[in-house]
């Protein structure tokens, strides 16, 4: 049951604030225009909420009437992980396969036309980009949404991003805080643990962070992961120590820091979120996420009356709490100042040059196409052939509702081929795929071939019985190439599978036409 409290009680609007939540279904639901009404300064999106950039542009209108500055945030990363384009994959190839081309202008100019269109739809507060180095590339979690395993590479690409971002408009939150690319574990499933030294933190995890507050980065979202050599005994997102101690006191951030999702497990299950959402914000939060898998009116009354009644019964400093809110809104200010020569909500993204930026709308996947990675010396495809996709489940970031692989491109360019998806609940992937093939070559689709010795097992069945198949690992390349041809995209968006596409068909022969 809530506490009734009064609509007008300055505690209460300060405790609205502070919270980022979701909802369900693609128009405001009325209890979230309500809340906005009383003092909610922020709404998170996902992919459930969107159907359309019209559709969207007419939510965010629809928000914007109970509240001019409400703050309208999402989960849009680009590559793997995209909201906007859920449904049919990312216009963007990611930040991995960025990394990889290694120019900063390219993921700058991406980063703006990927803000350019969040703007275009009332959107501008993007949880993005992380700045976490993928130093260990059994990362279940991370992965190709990393710029790199580099650090120096990772700190110059995120510091692009977050220039590229705001300078259209939309805030940036830099995420995850310290840095969650050390990690075996998903912090969505349970509590991850980075063991090294504090050296090893500053000149690896941290400096990706100090380049995004140097550029400016409006945000900062922290990780849910303990670091026993900043402290033992809390995970960053509730530690004292991590967000008051290093991000501002040494590190100098002055913006608004944001909790990553508290429903995740990491969180919810060892505190609650009622609890995790006080500790959060008691130790130097400005901003709780809630809303992936909790979207309803109730989690949001749970928590406000959580901070309420954390201040009242002294566990909270009310002066924390108004602080915080105090950051809310002065980022949602910000945003207001900044939409300067964005475009109407609802404005088309047209093909060639992207309004005011003198760059190509189709900058995405110009850029997947120079992270395309080729080796061997085997023939490309002149006719049709069949798309053997090893697949494993997708983390829960990314989702098991957004499209991935080659077969659509590769169908376009060469009409007649097929596809079958295999995983590692298939009796006999390799078998099954060669019967499936018949006479036509094989073009083997992997991700994260390294991190699932049954793909890798079913990949060399696959080439001893077909030597002349095509390999295309759309995940971190970290296992040898092979295959006749091996092409590597550095992400899964839809524009990778374009690009593997065309890198695979030769389709100046007449037979490719």
């Amino acid at each position: 049951m809530t506490t009734l409290v009064s609509t007008t009680d300055t505690l209460t609007r300060d405790a609205l604030a502070v919270l980022q939540p979701g909802f369900t279904g693609t128009t405001a639901p009325d209890w979230l225009l309500r809340r906005v009404g009383e003092g909610l300064t922020s709404v998170g999106l996902f992919g459930r909420n969107i159907e359309s950039p019209g559709q969207l542009a007419a939510l965010t209108a629809r928000l914007r009437s109970e509240r001019d500055d409400v703050l309208v945030a999402i989960d849009e990363e680009g590559g793997d992980v995209t909201r906007l384009e859920v449904r049919d994959g990312s216009s963007f190839p990611g930040n991995f396969a960025l990394g990889s081309v290694d120019d900063v202008d390219l993921t700058r100019a991406v980063a703006h036309e990927l803000g350019r269109r969040l703007a275009a739809c009332g959107v501008n507060l993007n949880w993005a980009p992380s700045a976490d180095v993928n130093s260990n590339p059994g990362n279940p979690v991370i992965g190709v949404r990393s710029f790199g395993a580099d650090t120096a590479l990772v700190a110059r690409h995120t510091a692009a991003y977050v220039e590229g971002l705001q300078a259209a408009g939309v805030a940036a939150c830099t995420k995850h805080f310290p840095g969650h690319g050390d990690t075996a574990v998903d912090s969505h499933l349970a509590m991850p643990r980075i063991d090294v030294d504090l050296d090893t933190l500053h000149a690896r995890e941290l400096l990706p962070f100090r380049a995004a507050i140097a550029a400016g980065s409006k945000s900062v979202m922290s990780a849910h992961i303990l670091l026993p050599a900043l402290d033992p005994d809390r995970p960053a997102t509730l530690s004292p120590r991590i967000l008051t101690g290093l991000l501002r006191q040494e590190l100098g951030y002055d913006g608004l820091i944001v909790t990553d999702g508290v429903e995740m497990e990491a969180i919810s299950r060892a505190y609650g979120i009622e609890r995790g959402s006080v500790l959060a914000i008691a130790a130097g939060a400005d901003a709780i996420c809630v809303g992936g898998g909790l979207a309803d009116e109730d989690t949001v009354l749970r928590l406000r009356d959580a901070l309420v009644a954390a201040v009242r019964g002294g566990d909270l400093a009310e002066e924390r709490l108004a602080d915080a809110a105090a950051r809310v809104r002065a980022l949602a200010s910000w945003t207001q100042g900044a939409r300067g020569d964005v475009p109407e909500p609802g404005a088309e993204v047209q093909e060639g040059t992207a309004p005011g930026t003198g760059v190509s709308s189709d900058i995405g996947l110009v850029a997947a196409r120079r992270a395309i990675q080729v080796t061997g010396t085997g023939d490309r495809l002149t006719e049709a052939a069949y798309v053997a996709e090893l697949s494993a489940v997708a983390n829960i970031a990314v989702g098991d509702e957004t499209p991935w692989g080659v077969a659509a491109g590769l169908t376009r360019l060469l009409p007649g081929t097929e596809a079958g998806r295999y995983t590692s609940e298939s009796t006999d992937p390799a078998a099954e795929a060669v019967a499936a093939a018949g006479e036509r070559r094989i073009v083997a689709v992997v991700r994260d071939e390294h991190r699932h010795a049954w793909m890798g097992e079913a990949l060399d069945a696959l080439l001893t019985a077909r030597p002349d198949t095509i390999v295309v690992e759309m995940g971190v390349p970290a296992s040898t190439p092979r295959g006749s041809l091996h092409i590597a995209t550095h992400g899964a968006s839809r524009v990778c599978g374009q690009a593997a596409a065309e890198a695979v068909a030769d389709t100046s022969s007449p037979s490719g036409d």
